[in-house]
């Protein structure tokens, strides 16, 4: 069975105001998640399911709609405040979504496969989906997950600090936990954290999640119970939000599995930054004229 590539876009209308408007970055005027899919779709993944807010649903048609057709099947999930509540009140003044654990549980109904989960506006690379598919198609089960590892020091901004989840592994290559840190920068050949948290300096080769996961279907039945719980315990709290590294220490801590970090050569970049638009259009013509993607990806 192909695997599936899930892709959290419910968050995109805060950033960009309107689908419409999502940012070009490729030559022929593609978004940076459509290099994903271009990327899913040459490493053997056979669907893209993309979780979403219900007012973009016709926006999203009309842009994916012709693009994809007859190259992956598609479908599309809304990631709803309501959803998985079972009769608990949500504040009206709660707007924001339950974060990104709430948006895969939101699947739950149209993904029965092993799967891939990443953001909607990071690029990924080709390698590290070819590892992701390779993983599923002959690793992934009820108690192996994974997470796709890249190099801190590929993931900085020039133009201001970045925060990243850390990823801090055993002597087996197993992820032990995700520590989020704080303003990280280069400085005098140094990774430096300024976060008051110790180690303040980070080694190089430390490995950080962007948010890239392969999951077996069976963390839908996890995460709806953990979620069952985060939402009577935080209702009132308007900015709790449900996120992956949650169900991913659960998963772990408890041991029900164990979830691999699964390096990649491949160079993460996105927009952290209105000041990193430039360099990730120049990264792209860079890999355009390398021959690693064509001119025009749906052409």
């Amino acid at each position: 069975m192909q695997p599936t590539l899930v892709i959290l876009a419910a968050g995109m209308a805060s950033r960009y105001g309107s689908l419409k408007q999502i940012q070009s970055f490729g030559p022929s005027g593609e978004t940076i998640m459509e290099y994903s899919i271009y990327d899913a779709i040459r490493a053997g993944f056979g669907k893209v399911v993309f979780i979403i807010r219900k007012e973009f649903e016709t926006d999203f048609r009309e842009i994916f709609g012709t693009k994809l057709k007859g190259k992956i099947a598609v479908d599309y999930v809304f990631q709803d405040l309501q959803a998985f509540l079972h009769g608990i009140a949500v504040p009206p003044e709660r707007t924001k979504p339950w974060g990104t654990a709430h948006a895969v549980l939101c699947a739950k109904n149209v993904v029965n496969e092993p799967f891939a989960v990443i953001n909607a506006d990071d690029f990924y690379g080709r390698d590290a989906f070819e590892k992701a598919y390779n993983f599923m198609v002959n690793d992934c089960s009820e108690t192996n997950y994974a997470i796709i590892g890249y190099e801190l020091l590929k993931t900085l901004s020039d133009h201001g600090t970045v925060n990243r989840g850390v990823c801090v592994v055993d002597e087996k290559g197993n992820l032990v936990s995700i520590a989020e840190r704080l303003n990280i920068s280069q400085k005098d050949g140094q990774i430096q954290c300024d976060d008051n948290i110790e180690p303040r300096v980070l080694p190089l080769k430390s490995s950080v999640s962007m948010n890239f996961w392969c999951f077996h279907p069976s963390v839908f039945e996890i995460s709806q119970r953990m979620f069952d719980a985060f939402v009577r315990e935080n209702a009132d709290n308007i900015k709790a939000e449900f996120f992956i590294p949650i169900v991913a220490d659960y998963f772990i801590k408890q041991g029900i599995g164990q979830i691999p970090v699964i390096p990649t050569s491949s160079n993460w970049f996105g927009v952290t930054y209105k000041e990193d638009a430039p360099s990730v259009q120049a990264s792209l013509d860079v890999l355009v004229a390398a021959g690693e993607y064509p001119q025009s990806l749906w052409a």
